[in-house]
């Protein structure tokens, strides 16, 4: 499995690659590995594609605390 830190270098560099699409892109990579049947590539991917959806996160979500 990939480590938390190289997750989140992944999902910075999909967003420098990608911008606004990076969602998009990561998303449609999650069900091309799930065709696939690499279920261990795509719960990778996923975790890539929270990732680009918190760095791109402009508004806490509901309940959570702002400092």
């Amino acid at each position: 499995m990939i480590s938390d830190p190289d997750i989140w270098r992944a999902a910075q560099l999909l967003i420098n690659r990608h911008g606004e699409d990076a969602p998009i892109v990561a998303a449609e990579r999650v069900v091309e590995l799930t065709n696939a049947e690499d279920f261990s590539g795509a719960a990778v991917r996923k975790g890539i594609l929270q990732a680009v959806d918190e760095f791109q996160r402009v508004s806490p979500k509901a309940g959570e605390r702002v400092n």
